[in-house]
């Protein structure tokens, strides 16, 4: 999983990025401090790991990961070269899914770019960033399809797909609020790689006293909270230097930190949780004397493309999957007690892997 952090300067978003992967890009008040793109790949939290990786005394654990990149702060005109350009926004092009954090808080000793505290109006001003780029990206297309258009059926029918969609991001509107007329379409469009098709996470970055109460009685999260909800996407509310202490603290202190300050999760947990609902994921496990292993699959996905996850031949010559509910195997303390309990299944080629299923492939090539 590839998130892009995005926002205006002086947000909180390099702080946070350094908070969430420990990477050190430069913070500093001041506009564009980070120069370029950073990237750091991330463990994703998962407590079912080690006590899976001790019923099976593993020789490692290993996580699913989320690579996160930090984009530099945009400003208005963005795309068409102003602050530090357009070169960023294609940093994002191929991320999953866009982390946009916006302030919701006041301090006059940060500066904003735009000398006022306002999450909507940031929003705005890089939403139609994105809606700019996507343009440049829907007018190169439509240049190349408009040579074949007029003796190709299929170049001329997707040429009027570009037209409207055209038309609807210069009416101010993201592409995934666009309505696709068949599947043929939608494949289309998921093809052009568009920013404003992504799903979007606003991280709502307010003061620490009000993170404990995710932000309730906080006026700007609540324009967030509302602006999100009618364009169907997550919010999560984050104190960027509350996540920079935690980032300094061993795995133990980090709990003890948390409980101290009455907050059940971090903002990576948090951040994690809504990228994996918006996104569809899951997770499944693979355990065993040598590694115990986290997979990262779309919701709905069949144990033969589950397989191929870990390698091409286990789908390729995919033949059963063995399956225990990682909650009853705990129950029954070991795999073979599991199966003598009648707990261990075996799917065929059409069962959808679940969330927390532990899974042996039985393949052959």
């Amino acid at each position: 999983m590839k998130l892009g952090i995005v926002g205006l300067p002086n947000v909180g978003k390099s702080t946070l990025f350094n908070s969430l992967t420990k990477a050190g890009a430069e913070s500093a008040n001041y506009p564009f401090c980070t120069i370029d793109p950073n990237i750091g790949i991330v463990p994703v939290p998962d407590e079912r790991l080690q006590v899976l990786g001790d019923l099976y005394h593993s020789e490692k654990v290993v996580p699913a990961a989320v690579e996160f990149v930090d984009i530099a702060g945009l400003v208005k005109g963005a795309s068409k070269g102003e602050g530090l350009g357009n070169q960023f926004l294609s940093n994002i092009r191929e991320v999953d899914a866009i982390v946009h954090v916006v302030r919701c808080f006041e301090d006059s000793n940060i500066i904003h770019v735009d000398g006022s505290i306002n999450p909507l109006r940031d929003i705005e001003t890089i939403n139609l960033e994105l809606i700019f780029s996507d343009m440049e990206i829907l007018e190169r297309r439509i240049a190349r399809t408009l040579k074949g258009s007029k003796n190709d059926k299929a170049l001329a029918k997707e040429l009027d797909l570009l037209g409207h969609l055209k038309a609807h991001l210069e009416a101010g509107n993201p592409a995934k609020s666009f309505a696709a007329g068949d599947e043929e379409e939608l494949v289309l469009i998921k093809e052009y790689n568009l920013l404003t098709w992504k799903p979007v996470i606003y991280a709502a970055n307010v003061k620490e006293e009000e993170l404990l109460e995710e932000g309730a009685g906080n006026l700007l999260v609540d324009k967030v909270k509302e602006f999100a909800e009618k364009e169907h996407s997550e919010v999560f509310v984050i104190c960027a230097q509350i996540e920079q202490e935690i980032a300094e603290l061993d795995d133990e202190e980090k709990k003890m930190f948390l409980e101290d300050m009455g907050l059940k999760e971090s903002g990576l947990e948090k951040l994690i949780r809504a990228s994996y609902h918006i996104l569809g994921l899951i997770s499944y496990l693979t355990a065993g004397p040598k590694e115990t292993k986290a997979w990262t699959i779309v919701k709905g996905t069949k144990a033969p493309q589950a397989a191929g996850k870990i390698h091409t031949d286990f789908e390729r010559g995919f033949i059963r999957a063995e399956i225990v509910n990682y909650s009853n195997l705990l129950e029954c303390g070991s795999y073979n007690a599991a199966k003598e309990k009648g707990l261990v299944r075996s799917e065929g080629k059409e069962y959808a892997v679940q969330d927390g299923d532990v899974v042996l492939f039985r393949f052959n090539v």
